[in-house]
């Protein structure tokens, strides 16, 4: 298996030499040159591997799909030290649960930062710290989070050797238990950044220094946002656990998922699943106020806003207006065309701010090709859905999967499951908890307290030169 860029760099990388790089030396990010697609028979030896094996050897076959430069008996021996009930509190990892008229919602946040980023950034930590090991180097990583990425990355990446975590976040954007998950760990390689704007501004940031090629070679920087393939790589895997436990062995159903979007890496990864063969028909974008891919998959335009035009929300993790993954599927719907593509992504968006592809003949097959919906949720729309969950089914959701779950309803079919993914636990978010059920949620017992502990934070303006600069003060 070999990956190349979205922007049409001719370069052909092994898995393990673009895992510790992010973006690709043109801007681009990257892919596999093809998916693998796997047949009727192969998906049903994959589901006898999940029944009879569990997740973890279900994520080795998967992995092991695009991994062909780590020995098949250590890639099978990671991914076993990372899913494991222990950390993720259930044999399944990642269960589901049914509500009624074929809605289901996968459990994804069960995990040490109670997220559903935890699901691949456990893995990341993992084979960082094997390559690391492997090279006999060390990694600075860059980050962007709109809330559960850094704390997720963060608790994957403590104490691990040769990693340095550098994990800007917009000021005053995510909730006080956000906040405290990152800012209260002390560790010697964790630096916080929270930068006076919002999570746009962080990203761009990230993506400038990831850009600097010089810079990013002599501080070793890599990154752990939803751009790393390998992160991506490791959420394609719950979306066949969820396929398998809705389906029974040899139906040939079909499945739709319901994804709350906003960077487009989680049902991005959906689209990576469906591209392989795996019977997805409906991939449900849904996102908050931020409607920018909603207004995409309806009018055909990406209009990228400013600073100032992202709303902050009650799903604030979804508060973002640069979708970075959305890259890697208009690639795809462009029949892997990377000189249009960075023209799109790099020429029209700096220019103009935003491109149109309403009249191209891709943009009239993204439904039947691709399975590609979308729908938006408002802060009303997630306080009622949130409301008539606990009513009807005995069950708390968080903001964020109150997006999901309403805009699921809205493309529900008859006779096809469909699955919402699960982004966080309501604890995440209790004031909105409070303000739709009048109560808080339940607290797990080890975050009892956790607003009140030490922090380690220091404050920054947009400044991709303050940011060097602090990396390298805290490199030397």
């Amino acid at each position: 298996m070999r990956y190349i860029s979205t922007r049409g760099d001719a370069t052909r990388k092994r898995f393990c030499e673009i895992l510790l790089e992010g973006l690709a030396p043109d801007g681009g990010l990257y892919l596999p040159e093809q998916y693998p697609h796997l047949s009727s028979t192969q998906l049903e030896d994959l589901r006898a591997t999940f029944v009879e094996k569990g997740y973890a050897h279900l994520a080795f076959e998967v992995l092991s799909l695009f991994i062909d430069d780590i020995p098949a008996d250590e890639l099978l021996a990671l991914c076993k030290k990372t899913y494991t009930s222990a950390v993720f509190g259930s044999e399944l990892i990642a269960p589901v649960r049914p509500l009624a008229d074929g809605l289901f919602i996968e459990a994804l946040s069960n995990g040490p930062t109670l997220a559903f980023k935890d699901m691949a950034m456990q893995m990341l930590g993992s084979l960082f710290e094997y390559e690391l090991s492997r090279r006999g180097e060390e990694l600075n990583i860059l980050g962007a989070t709109s809330g559960d990425t850094g704390s997720a990355a963060e608790h994957a990446m403590r104490g691990k050797k040769g990693i340095r975590v550098f994990m800007t976040s917009p000021k005053g954007r995510m909730s006080p238990f956000q906040q405290a998950q990152m800012f209260s760990l002390l560790d010697d390689n964790i630096f916080n950044i929270a930068i006076a704007g919002v999570f746009d501004d962080c990203q761009d940031i990230v993506k400038a220094v990831s850009n600097d090629l010089e810079f990013k070679r002599a501080m070793r920087i890599g990154t752990v946002n939803s751009i790393n393939w390998a992160r991506l790589l490791a959420q394609v895997v719950y979306y066949f656990a969820g396929y398998f436990q809705v389906t029974s062995k040899g139906d040939g159903a079909r499945v739709s998922f319901s994804v709350p979007s906003g960077n487009f890496g989680n049902v991005c990864a959906g689209h990576v699943a469906r591209m392989m063969g795996l019977p997805i028909e409906q991939l449900v974008v849904a996102t908050n106020e931020n409607d920018v891919l909603d207004e995409f998959f309806k009018t055909g335009r990406y209009q990228v806003r400013t600073s100032g035009e992202t709303h902050e929300t009650s799903s604030p993790s979804m508060d973002i207006s640069k979708a970075s993954n959305f890259e890697r599927f208009i690639f795809d719907l462009l029949d892997r065309d990377g000189d249009l593509t960075r023209k799109l992504f790099h020429d029209e968006i700096n220019r103009l701010g935003y491109f149109d592809l309403s009249g191209h003949a891709a943009f009239k097959t993204i439904q039947q090709k691709f399975g590609f919906v979308s729908g938006k949720s408002t802060h009303q729309n997630r306080l009622e859905t949130i409301k008539a969950t606990q009513k009807q089914f005995d069950q708390i959701i968080d903001p964020h999967t109150a997006d999901g779950l309403k805009v699921a309803r809205e493309h529900l079919q008859v006779g096809t499951p469909m699955v919402v993914l699960e982004t966080a636990l309501p604890i995440k978010f209790a004031s909105t908890i409070v303000e739709a059920l009048g109560r808080e949620p339940s607290r797990p017992s080890a975050f009892e307290g956790i607003e009140s502990l030490p922090k380690k934070v220091i404050e920054m303006g947009v400044d991709v030169q303050a940011v060097k600069d602090f990396m390298v003060k805290h490199c030397a």
